[in-house]
């Protein structure tokens, strides 16, 4: 078992894996450079003491697989991966802006090389689906009720 996303502290001892995603403001083909905002958002989750275990997505959506520190909520980290990665897009010359939510998903340690794998096969997966049915087919799978008017803010 990979150990490096176990978060150890005095009498704390957690495995709090979760798989987000979220997309640009109206699912906008925004990311000019995927490969440099997955570095990027790999140094500020590690700013946040949180390790970024899988990155991955399109111009228009991000898939990371976060292993959470039990000190820290995890809608404060989203809001500081969100904020930051969209302030840096547009020091470097970039109009963007995120969705106002996202999607998070628990999972299991057993199941963490198969989402790693899901995570970086985006491209390939999103030659056969968009990303909207990929996201409701997600929230169904997980089991998590929604308002398909409201799905997307």
């Amino acid at each position: 078992m990979n150990t490096r996303y176990l978060e150890n502290m005095s009498h704390t001892h957690a495995s709090v894996l979760v798989h987000c995603v979220f997309s640009t403001k109206n699912r906008t083909n925004m990311i000019p450079d995927c490969d440099a905002l997955w570095r990027y958002m790999t140094v500020l989750a590690k700013d946040n003491k949180v390790s970024l275990l899988a990155a991955g997505g399109t111009a228009n959506h991000v898939h990371l697989l976060l292993a959470l520190p039990p000190v820290r909520p995890l809608a404060k980290i989203i809001q500081e991966l969100k904020g930051s990665s969209s302030r840096w897009l547009h020091e470097h010359g970039h109009r963007f802006a995120w969705q106002e939510g996202y999607g998070a998903f628990s999972v299991s340690s057993s199941n963490l090389d198969q989402v790693t794998r899901y995570i970086q096969n985006q491209e390939a997966h999103h030659r056969k689906i968009g990303f909207e049915e990929e996201f409701r087919a997600i929230l169904l799978k997980h089991h998590v009720e929604f308002d398909p008017k409201y799905i997307f803010g």
